[in-house]
């Protein structure tokens, strides 16, 4: 009788398992799209696969009250054995209760090397220093560098601005401790994919005015995710459905980082969670009119904002704060900032971020080198190094980040 049990029970969770892959499998072929310009789409359509059914048994395991969904899909993302490079020395240590990743050069050096901070990126829910040990790793052997990688608390159960202080906390102690290290004062470099990208740059902006601290020599933004204002511009238009970031993804993380509830869903999507006067004052920085013509052909329409919902718009305040929104960040803040470095992707949501940073850095005089992948997407770079499932984009984008920190 036991045994019957038994049986039934791993039969019925099986078939139960069976029908939760079939449902992926079925909802994205219903509900994502991937351009023909996206090369290897079968690759892309796997990881997308993957990325859905390890969130949808984390919704599951959320339901039962066992934990948060992105816990558990971390959880399975960091199962992946991590890469060995014999020229790399890796620790993992602690700065203070910050966990992070300390790559060094085995070669000895007779001269100060370049400093890396790099803050990886999840939408403050998925990510770690596991799912970004394979850059890591590349950015020291391929640059020559010492790489300090920062494990910062994530959402749903760390909210704003636990991510930010952990990452000045982590960054304060490395400054500290550059000569420790065989870091060069005057060559420290920031770093960040997604919402990385918005951290470094946030990094930037708290500590260009420390006398105290070295000044940033450089920041390098991937795909970053630098505004939580308007939702509906061109990009996020045109890419709204397309893996690994959905417009109901990013939105989600946005919510669960600021501690907003999804309900303002369709509002935020309108743009009525502002008031007009919101809305005028930074259109000179948000506006599509900011974008350029050719990022416009894959469909656009301009939808004027309807009268505010102030309830929203008291909720959601906070995302006119400059460290969540660093693009609208004040031109005295950013014309200081350092030379930067933008890689966009064409199938990424938050691709006009990119877009509107880049043309606000140099309005200001502040020297920006660009790339843009035309067959890229968000999320494109944690494909380095994955055997069968990598894309060659991913190793244009290192190549080209490499280059721009061995000519600093």
């Amino acid at each position: 009788m036991v045994l019957l049990a038994l049986t039934l029970l791993v039969a019925a969770v099986a078939a139960f398992s069976l029908g939760v892959l079939l449902w992926v499998i079925c909802r994205h072929f219903w509900t994502e799209h991937i351009p023909k310009g996206i090369t290897h789409p079968v690759r892309l359509r796997i990881l997308s696969c993957l990325l859905q059914l390890s969130l949808t048994w984390g919704m599951i395991f959320e339901k039962l009250g066992l934990c948060y969904a992105s816990q558990f899909a971390s959880f399975l993302h960091d199962l992946k054995p991590l890469k060995r490079d014999p020229d790399v020395v890796v620790k993992d240590l602690h700065f203070g209760t910050v966990p992070v990743k300390l790559y060094q050069p085995k070669e000895s050096s007779s001269t100060l090397r370049t400093g890396i901070i790099f803050f990886h990126g999840g939408g403050t829910i998925l990510g770690s220093l596991r799912t970004h040990h394979n850059v890591c790793l590349r950015l020291s052997k391929d640059c020559d560098s010492v790489v300090l990688a920062v494990g910062y608390r994530k959402s749903p159960k760390y909210k704003y601005p636990a991510m930010k202080n952990d990452c000045v906390a982590a960054t304060t102690q490395f400054l500290k401790l550059l000569h420790v290290y065989g870091v060069d004062p005057a060559r420290v470099v920031v770093c960040g994919d997604s919402i990385g990208g918005n951290v470094a740059t946030v990094i930037c902006q708290v500590f260009m005015n420390k006398a105290d601290f070295p000044r940033i020599r450089a920041q390098i933004l991937i795909y970053s995710s630098l505004q939580s204002i308007d939702f509906w511009g061109p990009s996020y238009q045109q890419n709204a459905n397309i893996p690994l970031l959905s417009w109901n993804l990013a939105f989600y993380c946005c919510c669960c980082h600021l501690d907003v509830s999804t309900s303002w869903k369709n509002v935020i999507k309108n743009g009525t969670h502002l008031p007009p006067e919101v809305w005028e004052k930074y259109r000179k920085w948000l506006g599509s009119e900011n974008i350029p013509e050719r990022f416009k052909k894959r469909g656009y329409q301009c939808i004027p904002p309807g009268p505010v919902n102030e309830d929203a718009y008291r909720e959601v305040n906070l995302t006119l704060n400059s460290i969540c929104s660093p693009l609208i960040a004040e031109d005295d803040i950013v014309s200081q900032l350092p030379e930067t470095c933008i890689v966009s992707c064409e199938y990424d949501l938050l691709r006009d971020h990119s877009l509107l940073y880049k043309k606000r850095l140099e309005d200001l005089g502040v020297p920006v080198t660009w790339h843009h992948m035309e067959d890229g997407f968000h999320g494109v770079l944690n494909t380095l190094d994955l055997g069968f499932l990598s894309f060659p984009c991913s190793t244009r984008i290192m190549d080209l980040v490499a280059q721009f920190i061995r000519n600093l």
